[in-house]
């Protein structure tokens, strides 16, 4: 599958929880092994990153699609 959108994350359904309506996925993340995040300059400079730091990405976004191969 071929798809513009760069934020792709491969991984294992491990549960499927399904509602009247809506249904909750348990995915296992494998890859990618590094994400790329693009900040403002000004929060890089506000949070001192540097290399080797600790940090945490957090995934701003309305909705997560699934799609299978």
């Amino acid at each position: 599958m071929v798809l513009s959108a760069r934020n792709g994350i491969k991984g294992k359904v491990t549960d499927v929880k399904l509602g009247e309506v809506m249904a909750s996925v348990k995915i296992e993340v494998t890859e990618p092994g590094v994400i790329t995040a693009v900040i403002t300059r000004e929060s890089a400079e506000a949070l001192e990153l540097a290399a080797g730091d600790d940090v945490e990405a957090v995934i701003k976004s309305t909705e997560i699609m699934v799609a299978k191969e």
